[in-house]
């Protein structure tokens, strides 16, 4: 019997493909007959019209389904029930379908034919639903679980059919058992495998040992080794039935010359000692997808400071972009430029683009850690690492070579992303995409390529000065600089050449003499000079144009002899050459920032970014951007967790600092933001310490009257103060509340002061240990009741009886500025309504005057500037007579003796704010007010200054007499009349 005429469904089939067409039907009709059997023949006659069209479209456009079919008519009726026709099957189906069917395979034959033969069934599925409609990366997840179930399948046979020759591995040292590690990597371990793809994989497994209950014992070596060969040939091996999956071991280590497997030791330490950038590149992708699944986890972990680098690794765009030049040579050698993956603008240029972000910044943005393609692109646009716009479009073009690849791939089962040259198969193509004809497609995918050799070029191109961009005068002008460099100018036309830039020639030719002979430099290796021979020229080049190109070069070479040794960030400042110039204009305004980037090469990173650079975040936005930050981190890595909290705060004040220096932030606004900082800091701090101490001891019980206990951190000082400046400690206060007599509801109880005493200690700890981005800040816990010989942390109620009865009149100044920082938000409530009582009570003015000008007249004696400074007309900023704290100490008499009659006082904690208050409260004339308030923010801002030049607090005395006088007057005025006066 055969197929009726009526049975071909209306196809609208190009005319290129007419007479293909007319061959396909023929042979599906002649194999029906004399292959079918009624039961075969009956499933395909039932088919409805939907099912039919998509079946002659398969074997339309894929000869390898065509011919797999019309071989074996009955796998229709299979797939039919199966429902693989219209829906990918899951995971655990492949898992059990096949265990079930190599559970009657009694050799390796068996198992080879029993492998194959499930392969193609499943393939022919594959293909339909791809031909059919199906998405590409439905197709290409299909295919990947296809293989990582083979794999797996094909494994526990042969571990279990060689274990009376073989044993089994000897457990690990902790008692789990040992098996196989198989890591798929490539399209493999991305989950995103083409429709015929090699499979590369690397072998492994987790400890030394032997076998056991064998007929002979192996050590591990041999046994992974024999077990790898094993599986290799079950997939890879070219039988009757074809091939399963062919294998590609090339990217173990020393590839094909290297041992098959390698132990987690052994593959740890060649990775950390050996490895090459190429290898980071294709770690990328590793993934466990057969053996031991949670052993191969725990491998990759051991290996990501081998694949991602904690800091922006720039180097990895040049070995990109030399691995994609080496793979241009040979596509251009070998005549291959149609190759729609390694040619021109095709797949691997994408996933280029995608991976450099990976490889440079997957240490730092961990998101970015993920072996899919399709989910790293997202997290790209999430990050803002490239617009959605650019996402959009290579997503787009990516998803239309790589069906074009399917659709090629489809054809005939092979391997292949050379375009064809038969015009049969380019008229499939053709039709496969839904395209008119062959031509239309040719231009489709040049537009396809073009579009994405620019963003390929965006990302990967060679940033060196290009004749069709740059002027004459500026390729002319890095030329010139790298002959000095390269030390081909004579000294003399060296010197010349730098006092014609600006330089000091003799003393900038000397000092990059002293570097450029520097032992750091000499003993760099080949890759770290050639990076510092491409950037030096830029460097001079940029330091020629700041405004005093000698101090530049000077405060920026100490950061050059920092990296020497890390010179993925000479990378950086290669491949993002617009960096240089303000890296040059912020060291040769602030030697601050020129040594917080020698010290912290990390920031750099931030100078690739302006428009974060220039533009401080909010306390909202820090919170939020501290809280991505730290949540990267596993809770037990403490160590990765301090020094990320460190690195953002160094980065956070570096924004403050560079828009500073830009004037594009006034000074309260720099205070505010340092301020944030410290409060985001504080609280995750808290937090941190909070957690690990109950995780050990149990909450603490709380006081009767509250439902769970308390504790809160209290800023006095210049963060009570919201007036932080660059290098400000943080004055601290730990208070707590909690059952005096109670203790902690875990397995190892401790009473409840020793949980806040050893709460505040963790604290502290947190805020001043060292690691290698430096300490976060010096804390200083004197004001505390009874100072340093006083408890560490105190419940609210003796710190209220403290400052009620012992506490004094310095004490209630500092009281002034105090307010809560983080912690429980009742306890602040509790804290503030005792700060407005202790302020707001009512005193004798004259005693409470006397005392305040007693405290200052000792500050100004021990701290204000000495004989020698005053002779040499010289006033300290802070503590001299008409100095800033003359302002504070007016400021907080002001409080504590009007506080009862003008409650409104005790709203602020910052000067500025407070003589706002004395203004409304008609108590001090508005001019007047002005007159210290200008005084107060020009000495604030000299401060600033101060500390961002590396100056002290002694300044021109001339300077500053004008504001001095009004301070002075104001004392007289305040500390003999009153504040009424």
């Amino acid at each position: 019997m055969s197929l009726p005429e009526s049975w071909f469904p209306e196809m609208d089939i190009p005319p290129a493909l007419a007479s293909v067409w007319q061959d396909t039907r023929r042979r599906m009709e002649e194999s029906l007959r004399s292959e079918a059997s009624a039961a075969a023949l009956a499933s395909w006659e039932s088919l409805d019209s939907e099912a039919r069209r998509a079946l002659c479209r398969t074997c339309l456009l894929s000869e390898f389904a065509c011919k797999t079919l019309l071989r074996d008519p009955a796998l229709l009726s299979s797939l039919v029930e199966s429902g693989e026709l219209s829906r990918r099957p899951q995971r655990r189906w492949l898992d059990a379908s096949l265990e079930s069917s190599l559970g009657q395979a009694e050799s390796e034959e068996a198992l080879h034919a029993g492998l194959r033969r499930f392969r193609q069934a499943r393939m022919l599925g594959i293909i339909w639903r791809d031909l059919n409609g199906a998405d590409m990366w439905q197709t290409a997840g299909a295919v990947s679980d296809l293989a990582e179930a083979c794999l797996e399948q094909a494994l526990v046979w042969l571990e279990c059919h060689f274990e009376s020759r073989w044993g089994r591995p000897q457990a690990r040292e902790d008692g789990q058992p040992q098996r196989l590690v198989v890591l798929g990597m490539g399209k493999l371990g991305a989950g995103e495998l083409n429709l015929s793809s090699d499979i590369d994989l690397i072998f492994a497994f987790p400890e030394r040992g032997t076998t056991q209950g064998g007929e002979r014992t192996y050590d591990h070596q041999q046994y992974f080794t024999k077990l790898g060969q094993k599986l290799i040939a079950a997939l890879d091996t070219m039988t009757a039935d074809g091939f399963v999956f062919r294998v590609d071991m090339r990217l173990r280590p020393l590839g094909d010359g290297g041992p098959l497997v390698g132990n987690f030791n052994t593959l740890t330490s060649y990775y950390q000692d050996q490895g090459r950038e190429w290898e980071r590149y294709a770690m990328l992708k590793a993934r466990p997808v057969a053996g031991n699944l949670a052993a191969g986890h725990e491998l990759l972990d051991l290996l990501k400071p081998f694949i991602y680098r904690k800091y922006l690794d720039f180097g990895a765009i040049e070995s990109l972009r030399e691995m994609k030049a080496l793979i241009h040579r040979e596509v251009q050698r070998l005549g291959r430029d149609e190759n729609i993956k390694l040619g021109r603008g095709g797949i691997r240029e994408v996933e280029f683009v995608v991976q450099a972000f990976q490889l440079i910044r997957g240490g730092r943005d961990t998101e970015l850690q993920v072996t899919s393609l399709r989910e790293a692109m997202s997290r790209l646009v999430a990050l803002e690492l490239l617009p959605s716009t650019v996402i959009d479009e290579l997503g787009a073009d990516y998803l239309f070579l790589r069906d074009l690849e399917h659709a090629l791939q489809c054809q005939h089962d092979r391997q292949t992303q050379m375009l064809p040259d038969d015009p049969d198969d380019q008229a499939r193509l053709a039709m496969a995409l839904g395209l008119s004809d062959w031509q239309t497609l040719r231009q489709a995918l040049a537009d396809c390529r073009e579009r994405v050799r620019c963003h390929f070029d965006a990302v990967i191109a060679d940033p060196e000065p290009d004749s069709e961009t740059d002027t004459p005068h500026e390729i002319d002008d890095v030329e010139r600089w790298c002959q000095l460099w390269q030390g081909e100018l004579e000294r003399d036309a060296a010197e010349a050449l730098m006092a014609q830039a600006g330089f000091d020639g003799p003393e900038a030719y000397r000092r990059l003499g002293v570097f450029r002979d520097s032992r750091g430099v000499r003993s760099m290796q080949r890759i770290g000079v050639e990076r510092l021979e491409a950037v030096m020229p830029l460097l001079l080049s940029a330091a020629s144009r700041s405004e005093s190109p000698t101090l530049a070069l000077e405060r920026v070479l100490p950061l050059f002899e920092a990296v020497l040794r890390r010179t993925a960030y000479l990378s950086l400042l290669r491949e993002n050459p617009e960096v240089l110039p303000s890296l040059v204009r912020l060291c040769a305004s602030s030697p601050w920032i020129a040594e917080q980037l020698a010290r912290h090469p990390i920031l750099l990173d931030e100078l690739l970014t302006p428009a974060t650079l220039y533009s401080p975040a909010d306390k909202a936005q820090l919170a939020d951007e501290l809280r991505q930050a730290l949540t990267r981190i596993p809770e037990d890595d403490e160590e990765s967790w301090l020094e990320a909290l460190r690195v953002f705060k160094q980065t956070q004040v570096l924004r403050v600092a560079a828009s500073d220096i830009a004037g594009a932030r006034v000074l309260m606004k720099v205070s505010d933001y340092l301020t944030a900082i410290a409060e985001v800091v504080l609280d995750a701090v808290l937090q941190r310490a909070w957690r690990s101490l109950t995780a050990r001891y149990g909450n603490p019980r709380p006081s009767a009257e509250a439902e769970r206990a308390a504790f809160l951190i209290v800023g006095y000082g210049k963060l009570g103060g919201i007036e932080l400046g660059y290098g400000s400690d943080l004055d601290l206060v730990f208070l707590y509340d909690a059952a005096p007599q109670g203790s902690t509801d875990g397995p190892k109880a401790i009473d409840n002061v020793v949980f806040f005493t050893r709460l505040g200690q963790r604290i502290i700890h947190l805020l001043t240990a060292t690691t290698p981005s430096g300490t976060l800040y010096e804390v200083d816990m004197r004001l505390r009741p009874s100072g340093n010989a006083g408890l560490l942390v105190s419940t609210l109620e003796a710190f209220a009886e403290y400052q009620r009865r012992e506490a004094w009149t310095w004490e209630h100044q500092a009281l002034v500025r105090a307010r809560a920082i983080a912690g429980d938000q009742v306890l602040a409530e509790r804290f503030e309504a005792l700060r407005r009582e202790v302020l707001g009570r009512t005193r004798d003015c004259a005693e409470l005057r006397d005392e305040v000008v007693h405290m200052r007249a000792r500050m100004r004696q021990h701290l204000g500037s000495g004989g020698d400074a005053r002779e040499a007309g010289q006033f300290h900023l802070k503590q001299d007579a008409g100095g800033l704290v003359d302002i504070e100490f007016m400021n907080q008499f002001a409080v504590l003796a009007l506080a009862s009659q003008e409650p409104s006082l005790l709203e602020v904690t910052d000067n500025m704010r407070l003589l706002d208050g004395l203004i409304e409260s008609g108590r001090l004339e508005e001019a007047r007010a002005r007159e210290l308030q200008a005084a107060y923010l020009a000495y604030r801002d000299a401060g600033h200054r101060a500390a961002l030049a590396k100056r002290g607090s002694l300044v021109s005395e001339a300077d500053y007499a004008k504001h001095r006088d009004i301070v002075k007057a104001a004392w007289q005025r305040w500390m003999e009349a009153g504040p009424s006066a």
